[in-house]
């Protein structure tokens, strides 16, 4: 069986550095661990990683990512690629 997403507005906003989200925080503690280990692991430079509580629990984004508002007021990450083949602008 094949099924095609309905079609829903959402909002996003693309995440680049601290301040563009105001749900996304830089990790601190436990978390900053954590982000500096992923850095290394995908070659970005220390302190690009943000973070965002979504319903799976927290999760990294990093810059270029979009925040995206689902249709309950949810919100999580979505990497430039997939979003670009998933959403078109509409005004």
């Amino acid at each position: 069986m094949k099924f095609r997403k309905k079609p829903v507005v959402i909002e996003a906003t693309q995440w680049f550095k601290d301040g563009d989200h105001p749900l996304v925080r830089i990790p601190a503690g436990e978390e900053a661990d954590t982000a500096a280990w992923s850095e290394n692991l995908q070659g970005l430079p220390k302190g690009s990683l943000g973070l965002i509580d979504t319903l799976e629990g927290p999760h990294f984004v990093t810059p270029g990512d979009w925040i995206i508002t689902g249709v309950k007021g949810e919100h999580y990450a979505c990497k430039p690629d997939i979003f670009e083949m998933t959403y078109e602008r509409v005004e």
